[in-house]
């Protein structure tokens, strides 16, 4: 059962570190295509601090996973730094035999450019690892409210729809490790104008760090 007392105060944690910060950093990317109803974005390559979660539930393995970054920025690292909050924070699926596709969650948080190439080290108990993303392709599709239980997998659904019939395609060789991810941007008390995202690795050429590298799919960036 979910401890009310740990999401009062991780709630109350975001709403300090997001919901009163309009300048805070996020990871580059460029929109390199664009639908009605998702877009293809070419992100940077950039360094991530990850909590693998195994639960079964993707709110509760949102928030254990967040409540250990939330630690880690704030002081519990070898160096005692305090680092600045980011946007978004990203829950990442991984595949399994679970009721949500999913046995377990990488819940990452994105390192500011001060902190990029030379991270923190975590205090050995968070069990944090930093994680590079190389630089690559995903398809994203917006959505509003909450990310929950119950709407996350008819999101990335609906995207995987798109997607089927775009140019782009989903890989399935495994050169992706996770299913899909999801995107939160605002606090727990942002009730109005939410945003949230499905994330999903698109075929890409990967051979470069700039706009070529979606350029297998045939279509030129813009």
């Amino acid at each position: 059962m979910e401890n009310p007392r740990l999401s009062i105060v991780l709630a109350l944690s975001l709403l300090s570190l997001v919901g009163l910060s309009a300048a805070i950093e996020s990871p580059q990317f460029s929109v390199v295509h664009k639908e009605s109803d998702f877009e293809i974005r070419l992100y940077r390559r950039s360094t991530w601090m990850a909590a693998q979660i195994n639960q079964l539930s993707f709110q509760k393995a949102t928030l254990l996973g967040f409540h250990r970054l939330f630690q880690f920025i704030q002081g519990a690292n070898l160096n005692n730094s305090r680092i600045p909050m980011t946007a978004p924070v990203v829950t990442s699926i991984v595949p399994g035999s679970g009721p949500f596709h999913s046995s377990s969650y990488s819940v990452r948080f994105y390192l500011p450019v001060k902190f990029q190439d030379d991270p923190p080290t975590p205090l050995p108990e968070l069990k944090l690892e930093p994680y590079q993303w190389d630089a690559h392709c995903v398809a994203v599709r917006k959505f509003s409210g909450y990310a929950k239980d119950d709407n996350i997998v008819k999101e990335a659904q609906k995207l995987a729809v798109s997607l089927s019939r775009s140019p782009w395609a989903l890989p399935n060789d495994g050169t992706t490790d996770y299913a899909y991810s999801i995107a939160q941007y605002d606090s727990p008390f942002h009730f109005i104008g939410r945003v949230n995202e499905v994330w999903a690795d698109v075929k890409s050429s990967g051979g470069g760090d700039d706009d070529d590298a979606c350029g297998s799919s045939g279509i030129a960036a813009y």
